[in-house]
């Protein structure tokens, strides 16, 4: 739903002298319908060297984009950095870019839907996923708290994985209250027998929020036992990581197409850790590449 028509103050909509939106630096014409996103900058560059040409490149902090063509393909790269809030600034930009006019600094009549595709890293929580392996998230469950924020609305299946998570976990009892998206089935239909498809947890943090317990005690010792063994729907949780239950759930706020695709780099269950990350992650690249064209 959107809010009541307005013009948007310099503080809400910040923009650039150029006219740029401020953290991706990017004019709307910069942008191409369907985005790659990427966590680490250095990544941009391992997918825009597939391109047959870029025609724009720009970097503000650890936002980094290249716009370019596969053949008659406009694809965009952009690094996010790590974590949800990254998430947050991205996807609300991205949206801006398309959806708001910023001469007016108001909501157009006609909106736009992107199509948007994460391919990230992730670790494994069963056995039977090994590393190398591409995960295709399903459906997210976040256990950060970024879409308190927002008026997120569920439809039947996922308020039904919700509560049977719920249920099964106990982490509503211990201040954490779980959140939960759907990945577009429009996308998700590209991708086929060379991913796995299941349920992915987003945690807000890398080491006590994935159960790591360092030097210190952690408050979840038993969260990767429980997320393991659920199972809803004929779907388990097969992995977490950082980023996806906010792409998803903003996703669904703003009406884009979202996708995320997760190469595991090493597996929980089995305390394992890839033997060429390089090798894994051009995989996914390739792989995603070639489906979305």
């Amino acid at each position: 739903m959107s809010l009541p028509q307005k013009s948007l103050g310099a503080s809400e909509l910040i923009l650039t002298d150029r006219g740029a939106i401020y953290h991706l630096n990017l004019k709307p014409e910069q942008l191409a319908d369907t985005i790659l996103l990427v966590g680490d900058p250095a990544r941009v560059a391992e997918v825009s060297k597939r391109f047959d040409k870029i025609e724009h490149k720009t970097q503000h902090r650890e936002f980094i984009t290249h716009t370019g063509y596969i053949g008659n393909k406009r694809i965009s790269v952009i690094s996010t950095g790590i974590g949800t809030d990254n998430i947050d600034i991205v996807m609300n930009e991205l949206d801006a870019l398309v959806n708001i006019d910023f001469k007016t600094r108001t909501i157009k009549q006609q909106t736009k839907s992107l199509n948007i595709i994460r391919l990230g890293t992730c670790g494994a929580l069963q056995a039977d996923t090994p590393v190398d392996s591409m995960i295709v998230s399903s459906y997210a469950i976040g256990i950060d708290n970024l879409m308190h924020f927002y008026r997120l609305e569920n439809n039947t299946d996922e308020q039904y994985i919700l509560h049977e998570f719920a249920l099964h976990t106990r982490l509503q009892n211990s201040n954490i209250n779980p959140y939960i998206a759907e990945a577009s089935i429009q996308l998700r239909k590209y991708f086929g027998n060379q991913f796995l498809h299941g349920i992915t947890v987003t945690t807000p943090g890398f080491y006590g929020p994935q159960a790591r317990a360092m030097r210190v005690p952690i408050s979840q010792p038993n969260m990767m036992d429980a997320l393991a063994s659920f199972n809803s729907r004929n779907m388990r949780v097969l992995n977490f990581e950082m980023e996806t239950s906010a792409l998803y759930g903003l996703g669904k706020v703003f009406q884009h197409h979202c996708l995320s695709v997760s190469t595991v780099i090493n597996n929980r269950a089995t305390k394992t850790f890839t033997s060429n990350m390089q090798y894994a992650i051009d995989n996914m690249i390739g792989y995603t590449l070639e489906a979305i064209l």
